[in-house]
């Protein structure tokens, strides 16, 4: 039986992000994006809704994302779907599924504040991401 498992997401940052480092020393940092869906019902009334997505970025990616990404930045991100669980301090166990990205790409031209506007990277990509069993299983933000 043949699998497929990958993720694209264009959306927009909800807060700006907070780069951290695994056990190993690599770079982290988790985006959450809002991913709006506009739709009409039966009765021809437009409505949105919105989807609320953790994305975690690994290594130069995750410091290119730091540097130039803040709250409302917009993204196109490509990945995969990763399924974690594991026991907090209180002894609960805690599950999540988020999305590990391969490719960040920047769609805003928009530098962070204090920075010049030829300094701004518009596309990230790269496979500087590790598989899912190093890495990432010991930072639950």
């Amino acid at each position: 039986m043949a699998n497929l498992n990958r993720v694209f997401l264009m959306g927009n940052l909800t807060r700006d992000l907070e780069l951290k480092y695994g056990k190993n020393g690599q770079p982290v940092t988790n985006i959450r994006l809002a991913v709006n869906r506009t739709y009409t019902t039966q009765t021809g009334e437009k409505k949105e809704e919105v989807c609320y997505v953790t994305v975690v970025v690994w290594g130069k990616q995750a410091e290119a994302c730091h540097m130039f990404l803040k709250k409302g930045s917009p993204v196109f991100i490509e990945g995969r779907l990763q399924y974690r669980s594991w026991v907090a301090e209180g002894g609960e166990k805690k599950n999540v599924l988020e999305v590990v990205a391969d490719r960040v790409q920047f769609l805003s031209r928009k530098p962070k504040e204090g920075e010049a506007d030829g300094d701004a990277v518009h596309d990230e990509g790269g496979t500087e991401n590790p598989p899912a069993t190093s890495g990432g299983e010991d930072v639950p933000f």
